[in-house]
């Protein structure tokens, strides 16, 4: 069974950092790519981040290049996304994600709220 579970999240001023987590099981992470995405008060969900099974090749979002880092730990099971020079703009809540086949997984998400 496919479990994703996001922790990390909080309150941080601008110009602040966090650093989430994402704790998978049930499936080979390796073998996956894996994906960031966050969905703001009244907006569409949107992917921020994504990184290859092998961890080698990352692609970000245009809003957050520079500023955020995805990496992984296939040994830990565990995938993070590091948040520097946060903005009011980047609150929302965070997930993680998986599509294995033809289904795609979500984890609970994490809120992430930047104050001005």
């Amino acid at each position: 069974q496919v479990q994703l579970a996001e922790s990390g999240g909080g309150l941080v001023q601008s110009g602040g950092s966090l650093r989430l987590s994402c704790a998978a099981s049930g499936f080979d992470l390796s073998t996956y790519v894996m994906s960031w995405h966050r969905q703001a008060p009244g907006k569409e969900r949107e992917q921020v981040a994504a990184i290859t099974g092998s961890g080698r090749n990352q692609n970000y979002a245009d809003s957050v290049k520079n500023r955020f880092t995805i990496s992984r730990d296939n040994d830990k099971n565990t995938m993070y996304l590091q948040m520097n020079s946060l903005e009011p703009e980047d609150t929302a809540i965070y997930y993680c994600s998986v599509a294995i086949r033809s289904t795609r997984y979500w984890g609970r998400g994490t809120q992430v709220t930047v104050s001005s």
